[in-house]
């Protein structure tokens, strides 16, 4: 019993190892920049400024929904989400709301969700009533 318990920990503490060697993707850091984020060909990352002088990530993101609304007015899939990025963190647009996240490839946090007209909202500011 103790040959397995140390045998998972051993692999659980090398699994840790590797992922914390693992190369994180994080976004620049330019104070009130909004980027629109492009993945090459190459698998590389290229940041591509939208709007300077922005106050907060959720302006950001309003002017990231904006671009991907004129995107898919003119036949553009809106399929696709699109990706972001302000301040040293990723927003992802996304079908369902927006997402945060401080790296490329790591856990997202929801910001806001879509409402069922599209709009985009706060998580839990709009209630349904119940049909009766």
């Amino acid at each position: 019993m103790k040959k397995t318990v140390l045998a998972v920990a051993a692999l659980i503490a090398s699994g840790l190892a590797l992922t914390a060697c693992e190369k994180q993707i994080k976004p620049p850091f330019e104070t009130g920049v909004c980027f629109h984020v492009v993945t090459n060909k190459d698998g590389s990352l290229r940041y591509n400024p939208v709007a300077r002088n922005v106050p907060q990530m959720e302006e950001c993101a309003a002017t990231l929904e904006g671009m991907r609304i004129r995107f898919v007015r003119m036949g553009q899939s809106n399929n696709r989400g699109m990706v972001g990025a302000y301040q040293g963190s990723f927003i992802f647009i996304e079908k369902e709301g927006i997402y945060l996240g401080q790296t490329y490839d790591g856990p997202r946090f929801m910001s806001l969700v879509r409402t069922g007209d599209g709009r985009l909202a706060v998580p839990g500011a709009i209630r349904r009533v119940p049909a009766q």
